[in-house]
């Protein structure tokens, strides 16, 4: 059973997504439920996430997508359309990580190893060794190599993504302007951060205010993935 505001939050975004086929913003979310803060309305995403109302499209770290609805409701998900944000993209990386193919296991799952953990904050040293092996739904993979970092800080918010999170990362080297990578910047500190391309320049832009947007030369900047798919526990 869901609360009143878990229940109305779904029935705001499944009639937004009905109406523009564009789901509505977090603050747009925020003020519809009268809510203080954007955190209160990742909680709620999350809840109705774990209960498989809504999920969270791959490629894309804020998009969602509403799965079903309480019973009463349910005739009108098929107008439903998935939530296509205006800025925020799927993408995440690790830092210079081996070539780990994922498992499979007998439960539609599939054996992806984490390879330590990935700043989202003030960069941290590179980790490169596996650390343990987490089970993830293949549909949440795409194709290629795949390998999870565990989330450390919190500048990621805005972008749904929290300290403690572990990120599915499909193994690549390059990213489209504005989407969310694991930067290796100088050879040995990894950072989750969009990315934003301004002339020759690269730029890596949180999604918190209270980080800067840093920017650098090409030469300083490698991507080491992109982002796939975000698991959390409690």
């Amino acid at each position: 059973m869901l609360t009143r505001k878990q229940h109305e939050l779904l029935m705001f975004i499944n009639e937004r997504l009905k109406e523009t086929g564009v789901a509505p913003s977090f603050d747009e979310m925020k003020e519809a439920l009268n809510l203080r803060s954007k955190s209160g309305i990742h909680r709620l995403i999350t809840a109705l996430e774990e209960r498989g109302f809504i999920r969270r499209l791959a490629h894309r770290a804020r998009a969602l997508e509403v799965m079903k609805l309480p019973e009463a409701a349910a005739p009108s998900l098929s107008r439903a359309r998935k939530f296509e944000p205006e800025v925020i993209e799927g993408g995440g990386a690790a830092a210079a990580a081996p070539a780990l193919g994922p498992v499979a296991n007998e439960n539609d799952a599939m054996n992806v190893s984490v390879m330590g953990r990935i700043a989202a904050g003030t960069p941290i040293e590179a980790l490169q060794e596996e650390s343990h092996q987490v089970s993830v739904p293949q549909a949440m993979l795409s194709s290629g190599e795949h390998y999870a970092l565990e989330v450390k800080g919190d500048s990621m918010i805005e972008a749904g993504i929290l300290d403690g999170d572990t990120v599915i990362i499909q193994r690549c080297d390059t990213a489209n302007s504005g989407e969310i990578v694991v930067a290796l910047v100088d050879g040995y500190e990894a950072t989750l951060k969009r990315l934003r391309r301004k002339g020759d320049s690269i730029a890596l832009e949180a999604a918190n205010p209270a980080y800067e947007t840093r920017i650098f030369g090409p030469d300083r900047v490698k991507v080491q993935g992109r982002l796939v798919g975000l698991m959390r526990r409690y």
